[in-house]
């Protein structure tokens, strides 16, 4: 599926061919169709494995299928498992045999030196004798390295993914009847978001959950960008529900406005002592918070009271909550993540005729969209000159506006 959204993007399937070398050992060795998922059109990316079965099996979309599940049930996924199964050792020659550039071939060797670490892991052994099963087939080794070839085609710098829908229920494996997830990609997930939908499937397999991790640097909701194409890859079951499709958007990155995720925390307080309000902004800034406000509110029994208005980095919730609940006399808070977007600011000194004055400026793409000077300089300056507050700050804004070209 992966492949599949990258061939939808705009990638050759005659540029993966070459890429892929000898893996490939016909033309015919991999192809694409058309197909619908749910009314969504989409790519489905073939390959032709070492047996007939995986032509059209199930082993196949359990390597690559990260987004949605499949049928693991039946003889077709019991004939699977005769597939040859090869060490580390067997999979770097066959990667040597490919047409990647030497930096993707080395990406290819330690993506699966990492899997073979979590195998290892897993069944209590060391990765020299690990023997990698499902993953471990011509097909799938096609799936990784024609991954590394594509993603280095298209040049990303950045590469953000979705918190994962693991899916529920059980899929056998080589080794036996296991829950979902895996306890492989279990182990290749540690540290990501993860969630389980209502299909009762494997919906990220060992594979998935490897190139994904190793890619994304990031995992939440999708980062402004200018979006300029959109690629749909599909997997071989047909969800009534859902499209059962991988999707990838790509897009130029707005350097200007880089995403910068926060999380907003409120509590409304109505019995406490109006004194500890200013220690408490005082406190939460010093702890991180990147601002603090207060706002006049009803509560309940027609009582006034104060909503407190916390914004902070995602990593400082936990440490601001305990703050908050330590401080004050709230017995509840909420919080929610967000994203915000800033103009791009700097300071700039002016000569006056009071003295020298800071200007904050705020651009966007380059234009400045608002500058104000530094009110604490104003006001040291307006009271060592006796002169009015406000005569300062206008004649900071004409020094800076007379600067400008």
């Amino acid at each position: 599926m992966i492949l599949g959204a990258l061939l939808d993007a705009g990638l050759p399937l005659g540029e993966l061919r070459r890429a892929l070398g000898s893996l490939a050992i016909d033309p015919g060795a991999v192809s694409t169709e058309r197909v619908a998922r749910a009314g969504v059109a989409a790519t489905k990316f073939h390959v032709r494995g070492e047996t007939a079965v995986i032509d059209h099996a199930h082993d196949h979309e359990r390597a690559l299928d990260s987004d949605h599940g499949r049928d693991h049930g039946g003889d077709h996924y019991e004939v699977a498992h005769h597939h040859t199964h090869r060490s580390l050792k067997e999979i770097g020659a066959l990667i040597d045999g490919s047409a990647l550039s030497t930096p993707g071939k080395d990406r290819a060797k330690a993506l699966f030196a990492r899997l073979g670490e979590a195998e290892a892991a897993i069944h209590g052994t060391s990765i020299d004798k690990v023997h990698l099963h499902e993953v471990g087939a011509l097909d799938s080794i096609i799936d990784i390295v024609g991954t590394v070839h594509a993603l280095e085609a298209f040049g990303a710098d950045r590469i953000v993914a979705s918190p994962l829908n693991v899916g529920s229920g059980s899929v056998r494996s080589a080794h036996g009847l296991y829950p979902v997830p895996a306890p492989a990609t279990a182990r290749l997930l540690e540290g990501v978001p993860i969630y389980a939908g209502p299909q009762k499937a494997e919906l990220v397999t060992p594979t998935g959950a490897l190139l994904i991790t190793a890619y994304a640097e990031a995992f939440g909701v999708i980062p402004p960008m200018r979006l300029q194409r959109a690629g749909y890859g599909a997997g071989s079951r047909d969800f009534p529900d859902s499209p059962n499709v991988l999707r990838v958007l790509i897009g130029e990155g707005d350097a200007a406005s880089p995403p910068h995720r926060v999380v907003v925390i409120e509590a409304e307080i109505d019995d406490m002592n109006p004194q500890i309000f200013g220690v408490l902004i005082d406190r939460l800034l010093k702890e991180g918070a990147l601002d603090v406000f207060y706002t006049s509110i009803q509560m309940k029994k027609n009582r006034p009271g104060t909503l407190l208005s916390i914004i902070a980095p995602p990593a400082a919730r936990e440490r601001l909550t305990s703050t908050v609940f330590r401080e004050t006399t709230t017995i509840g808070i909420r919080h929610r993540e967000m994203d915000r977007e800033c103009l791009d600011r700097e300071t700039v000194t002016v000569d006056t005729p009071f003295g020298r004055v800071g200007i904050k400026v705020a651009r966007r793409h380059g234009e400045v969209m608002n500058a104000a000077p530094e009110f604490d300089d104003c006001a040291r300056l307006a009271a060592e000159r006796g002169a009015p507050v406000k005569d300062v700050q206008a004649a900071a804004m004409k020094a800076f506006l007379d600067r400008r070209p």
